[in-house]
């Protein structure tokens, strides 16, 4: 998938610009070397939090499943038509409201693979005319496809700034 940036709000760049062109096979590697990357992080630096109002890892991954799931959907409603505009959501409320520090990570990573097995299988099962159709989102115009790539560039997103700033 080629992108053009023009076509994207600004706050999609940086992770589309972290995508390879295969995406399905990037959706399935994440999978295992996501989880992996998170299970070798020593527990005590699982509740730190970088700087103050910032999340901790444990948050960070509970964020990156509520993300995964919201853009799930996005990317359905696009591929089966729906013209509803899809508005974007704010990830800090979403993550004030939870537990995520009081659950246990294998739980959080547990939860994690179970929605990307779910994405994986959207992806698998929207033919090439589904996944190119157009439908509003956050404010733009783009096709069903682009929610997958997101969710990959999204994930190798928070893996860099877990590696330069909690690590």
């Amino acid at each position: 998938m080629k992108f053009k940036i023009e076509q994207y709000p600004p706050f999609f760049v940086p992770y589309l610009r972290l995508c390879d062109d295969d995406v399905l096979t990037e959706l399935v590697e994440q999978l295992e070397t996501y989880p992996k990357f998170i299970r070798e992080i020593p527990e005590e630096k699982l509740l730190f939090a970088y700087a103050p109002g910032k999340w901790t890892i444990n948050e960070v991954v509970g964020h990156n499943t509520d993300t995964e799931r919201l853009k799930a959907a996005v990317a359905l409603r696009i591929a089966r038509n729906d013209s509803t505009p899809n508005p974007g959501f704010d990830e800090n409320k979403y993550v004030i409201a939870t537990q995520f520090n009081s659950r246990n990570i294998h739980d959080l990573l547990n939860e994690f693979i179970d929605v990307r097995k779910s994405s994986i299988s959207l992806y698998k099962s929207l033919s090439r005319e589904e996944l190119e159709r157009i439908g509003t989102a956050s404010g733009m115009q783009m096709n069903a496809e682009t929610w997958f790539y997101f969710m990959v560039g999204h994930i190798k997103h928070h893996e860099y700034i877990i590696r330069e700033r909690y690590l």
